[in-house]
């Protein structure tokens, strides 16, 4: 007996040493500082919402991590040390008020040789990942790719991509790639012939392409489950498969519309098989349709949005990206951004989401802030948030509330602690080293930088980046809108200021910054979340609720209806935390940081306008 035990410790010793790869995980999210019992629950997908593990409404903010990934300098990874990473987390956490980054992979550095996965890149990227996790910020990578690869343009190019291996371009015989006469990277899309070709080939399987992109997916998504501890897993919410997909030619008789439905989507369903194979089966995919579906110039509009993939359920998220192209162009938007200006936009976001029973994310979306054109991004930026937080535009919320629909989740691009300090040989031409901006096809979006003692630093204004937004809503959101007041120049932009009909809540208010979120309870034992940015500091901030009222609001404890905890991860961002034992019943809540010491009597008073006005509703 005691040789059969050995014998059977010894088989346990290696397979389970088998199944070891290298890479030791870091602390376990059951410890982060600033844990509640309710906190850090897996994240799925129920009735078209994400929800945690108290069935409460997940709202995901935060940014792309990052450009960099697409830069050859630091080997295809977002960071140059795990240093970097963990100091990255830490600002967009306390500067920038994100809970998730959308994390960038490299195919062309997981998989450098054919049928050989770098499991040295892998573990890099996996360590930078799990420093985000103990920030107590949740991850979902991506596979990045834009214009298929930058193998397939020359050292003098004027351009650049990134995604597939060297290997995978030489399979093919590409011609030259040209773009001819084109003001932006984008055209290469549409018009670089050996993009376009190199593109349909992938799609369609050419040289075993798609093969074994899936294989070498499975293989990373692997990877990452099995160095990251258990907790930490749960921090990772789904995987993007595969960045901004084109058909790049279509075939004769096709369209936008029957490519997704014929090749897109029976990729995301081996893609879906992937995950289930590598232990993801209760993340889910967050699935791009052709990345023209919601063009906002007619003449690259193209018909798509998943039409015809039916009900998506839990295992899927619709995922899109959106850029003002009429705004970049510098053309067809000659002034600025202005109230609303998205919400139609985003609305059909909502739509398409809702139709396919599935949540939406914005995983992408931003402005330029150098050139011709950057004059717009406050604006711009102002509106995609207004419209990420509500589909009706500020000067009618207040009349009509309940139109809101679902706060979208979304990820700003982007957030590149290098910006402005790159070192980036183009096209590993060493006559051509790139330094400013994004150093990738003279793109200059990270909303963050470096100063000259290594700090990070916001390159945007705080008031917009780092907003009020309800992280987690136990029950079913109604209706939510945030008043950043952030400046385009020496302008304070107020887009929703509060109506005349409430003079209480407007004087509560003053200049300040506000948010208002309803919610109709659940019984929901967990309570709801709001993301309190750096410029609500406890002291000064102020809340008027059905639930109570305070002004500088007490510690959490389970008791505390109307309460600030810190954030899971250490990283000083804090919460509102509003505790109901209903079910059925509208609530609000108004967070200010307007008011200076309110009396008793104009909390009251703002709290019977509120009442009154929820009421109505």
């Amino acid at each position: 007996m005691p040789n059969t035990r050995a014998r059977l410790l010894a088989v346990l010793v290696v397979l389970f040493g088998s199944l070891t790869v290298a890479g030791t995980p870091t602390a376990t999210a059951a410890t982060l500082p600033g844990s509640l019992w309710f906190d850090e629950t897996p994240l799925t997908v129920q009735n078209g919402r994400f929800t945690d593990g108290h069935g409460r409404e997940v709202v995901l903010r935060g940014y792309n991590v990052s450009g960099e990934t697409k830069l050859a300098e630091n080997g295809g990874l977002p960071f140059a040390s795990v240093a970097d990473a963990r100091k990255s987390a830490t600002a967009l956490r306390a500067l920038g008020g994100g809970n998730t980054v959308r994390f960038l992979l490299s195919w062309a550095y997981a998989e450098p040789v054919r049928g050989q996965v770098d499991t040295a890149y892998l573990s890099a990227a996996t360590a930078q990942i799990r420093a985000f996790l103990d920030a107590g910020i949740r991850v979902y990578p991506d596979f990045h790719q834009d214009l298929y690869s930058r193998h397939l343009f020359e050292a003098d190019s004027w351009y650049t991509g990134d995604g597939a291996p060297k290997w995978a371009v030489d399979a093919g015989n590409y011609p030259d790639e040209s773009c001819g006469i084109c003001l932006f990277w984008g055209q290469n899309i549409t018009q670089n012939e050996a993009v376009k070709q190199a593109s349909y080939d992938f799609w369609h399987n050419a040289y075993g392409l798609q093969d074994a992109f899936l294989t070498t997916a499975q293989a990373t998504m692997t990877y990452i489950r099995q160095n990251v501890s258990a907790a930490q897993f749960t921090g990772i919410v789904g995987f993007d498969p595969y960045n901004e997909p084109h058909a790049g030619v279509y075939d004769s008789g096709q369209t936008s519309r029957t490519w997704e439905r014929d090749v897109l989507w029976p990729f995301y369903e081996r893609f879906r098989a992937r995950m289930d194979a590598a232990g993801w089966q209760d993340k889910p995919a967050f699935v791009e349709p052709n990345l023209f579906w919601n063009a906002n110039l007619d003449f690259q509009k193209q018909e798509g949005g998943l039409l015809d993939a039916g009900r998506l359920g839990p295992r899927y998220v619709f995922n899109t990206h959106f850029y003002d192209q009429k705004a970049i162009s510098g053309i067809f938007m000659w002034g600025k951004a202005q109230d609303g200006q998205y919400t139609g936009d985003f609305g059909t976001v909502r739509d398409l989401a809702a139709a396919t029973g599935t949540p939406a994310i914005v995983s992408e979306f931003g402005h330029p802030l150098a050139g011709s054109v950057s004059d717009k991004a406050p604006t711009v930026l102002k509106a995609m948030y207004q419209a990420l937080d509500s589909r009706v535009r500020g000067a009618s919320w207040w009349s009509n509330p309940t139109a809101s629909g679902p706060v979208l989740s979304g990820s700003q691009w982007q957030w590149d602690i290098y910006n402005g300090r790159h070192h980036e040989p183009m096209n590993g031409n060493p006559d051509k080293v790139l330094t400013t901006g994004d150093a990738w096809n003279d793109e200059d979006l990270s909303a963050v930088r470096l100063d000259d003692s290594g700090t990070p630093v916001l390159r945007q204004d705080a008031r917009l980046l780092d907003r009020v937004y309800p992280s987690a809503t136990s029950g079913t959101t109604i209706a939510f809108t945030y008043e950043d007041r952030s400046r385009d120049g020496s302008t304070t932009l107020t887009w929703n200021p509060v109506p005349s009909t409430l003079p209480n809540v407007s004087r509560l208010v003053g200049t300040g910054q506000y948010g208002l979120l309803l919610w109709r309870s659940n019984s929901g034992s967990a309570p709801t979340e709001l993301h309190l940015p750096a410029s609500f500091p406890t002291a000064s901030t102020t809340v008027v609720s059905d639930l109570g009222t305070a002004y500088a609001p007490p510690s959490y404890t389970s008791t505390t209806p109307v309460a600030v905890a810190p954030e899971p991860g250490g990283t000083g961002s804090r919460r509102l935390l509003l505790t109901d034992t209903d079910s059925g019943v509208l609530h609000y809540a108004l967070v200010t940081n307007g008011a200076s010491a309110p009396s008793a009597d104009l909390l009251a008073a703002a709290r019977s306008e509120l009442s009154a006005w929820v009421a109505a509703q």
